[in-house]
């Protein structure tokens, strides 16, 4: 099982750029990623065939 809170934590402190999330794992890290105090601040964008990328952004969206 793959560890969506450790990912989005290094993330957040500049570990890592993004996070490539594929259609099938969707449901999974989006239940982990509302969970958090912080989500507004991770930005999703789609690309073709469900794969989302992650970032991470100062600024909470609105």
């Amino acid at each position: 099982m793959t560890d969506y809170n450790q990912q989005l934590e290094d993330l957040k402190n500049g570990k890592i750029e993004s996070i490539t999330i594929e259609k099938e794992n969707f449901l999974n890290f989006r239940t982990v990623l509302i969970a958090r105090e912080d989500f507004k601040h991770f930005r999703g964008t789609a690309y073709h065939h469900g794969t989302t990328v992650y970032t991470y952004t100062e600024e909470p969206s609105k």
